[in-house]
């Protein structure tokens, strides 16, 4: 059985990323009425969102989490993230979007989510229930999606763009309260099995990570899926509105997102820790391509976007727990927030080309249509890149600062 402190890990990092990923899901319903009432085009708010997702991806606070403990990362991002909603009603023009809602929430978010409470996370699971702890973590940020977007929409359509920023500060604020249940410093749970990461540098470990094909690879794939969430998180609602749909409708298809992520992840997450998972994501970007594809091709209608939410919110953020998972398969958990960042920084690039091409090119052209394609054929290529991984846990030895990876597979 788990200690006492490992349920308490897992429980308050569900509930941190539960309202720091439901509001930052919720920020795509922002975007038309932001847009109208500041006279600007998408792109500007589109550019802000894409801010948003480089600065979530930086690296640096993996670094800092695994050097100095989650607890005090965690506090300042949960603040920072509440103090970014509170200025962007103050927001008049594009500066005041890229610094508030792309740079200040960025930073913010970047703290209190995946990166840094996956690595706390993976210290105090042992090995063989650490996939299904990752899928149960992001499953709970998808509950989030699930119970805030309809919430956000309604304090939208009542209350006004300005004060629903300043209405959902305040949960981020109390969720930073849950930053001293964390450890100043991780340390392993007692009941975690050693494992052979524990008396590796983090140089060691970033010099095997450098010279390992399959987490470049993993890089790769996790680029495409951040192009995907993001262009369609921040534009869903948009492209369903410009179609002749209700906002509600918008609204009801990003919160199924959320509530078929629940499922998604939480089987995935299990799943992992039962198959290869390097053939499950290969398979869950095959499926994303497929089920874009049938989005486009089928007529536009409440039932098709209803539809449309249920299979890709299965398949939404299931790669976060498989893709994670992997990377501390192969490198150990000891240095996972570091090298499970590098990975999320990837993945962030591509949020930042997905929701910003979006915007731009809606802009241009007055449609959606070529940045669906674009995902499309991501899709088929992520698919593809998953199939060579080697996927052998690395032996770290005191020469391998020295010494390449081989990079063969496991049987």
């Amino acid at each position: 059985m788990p200690s006492r402190p490992t349920l308490l890990i897992v429980m308050f990092s569900a509930v941190t990323v539960l309202f720091s990923m439901g509001t930052r899901q919720s920020f795509g319903l922002f975007l038309q009425p932001i847009s109208q009432d500041l006279g600007l085009g998408r792109e500007v708010f589109s550019l802000a969102m894409a801010v948003q997702n480089f600065v979530f991806g930086l690296p640096i606070v993996g670094l800092l989490a695994d050097r100095y403990g989650s607890r005090w990362v965690l506090l300042f991002g949960s603040l920072l993230y509440a103090a970014g909603c509170l200025f962007m009603p103050q927001s008049s023009g594009p500066l005041g979007l890229y610094l508030n809602l792309g740079l200040i929430i960025g930073i913010g978010l970047a703290s209190n989510t995946y990166v840094v409470l996956l690595g706390a996370v993976a210290q105090v699971v042992s090995p063989e229930r650490r996939s299904t702890a990752f899928g149960l973590i992001t499953a709970a940020g998808s509950f989030g999606t699930f119970a805030l977007v309809p919430t956000v929409q309604w304090l939208i359509s009542n209350q006004g763009w300005q004060n629903s920023f300043a209405i959902i500060a305040i949960p981020m604020a109390a969720v930073a309260l849950l930053a001293f249940g964390f450890p100043g410093r991780t340390k392993k749970d007692p009941a975690a099995p050693t494992t052979n990461d524990a008396e590796a540098t983090l140089m060691e470990t970033l010099h095997k990570a450098r010279g390992h094909s399959g987490f470049w690879l993993l890089n790769a794939g996790f680029f495409v899926c951040g192009f995907h969430v993001a262009f369609i998180a921040t534009h869903l609602p948009a492209f369903l509105t410009d179609g002749g749909l209700s906002k509600m409708a918008g609204a009801t298809a990003l919160s199924l997102i959320g509530l078929f992520n629940i499922f998604g992840s939480s089987l995935f997450g299990w799943l992992g820790d039962r198959y290869r998972k390097k053939y499950l994501l290969s398979g869950l970007y095959f499926a994303r391509a497929v089920v874009i594809s049938l989005f486009l091709v089928v007529p536009l209608a409440d039932t098709s976007a209803l539809v449309f939410g249920c299979l890709i919110g299965f398949l939404w953020l299931a790669t976060v727990p498989l893709t994670s998972g992997t990377v501390a398969q192969i490198f150990g958990s000891r240095y996972l927030s570091t090298l499970y960042g590098i990975v999320f920084f990837s993945h962030q690039i591509g949020s930042f080309l997905g929701v910003w091409l979006a915007g731009r090119i809606y802009d241009s052209t007055g449609s959606y249509d070529t940045i669906w394609w674009m995902a499309i054929a991501l899709g088929l290529i992520a698919s593809l890149v998953h199939l060579p991984i080697a996927d052998r846990p690395v032996i770290y030895r005191p020469s391998d600062a020295k010494t390449e990876v081989s990079g063969q597979p496991s049987s």
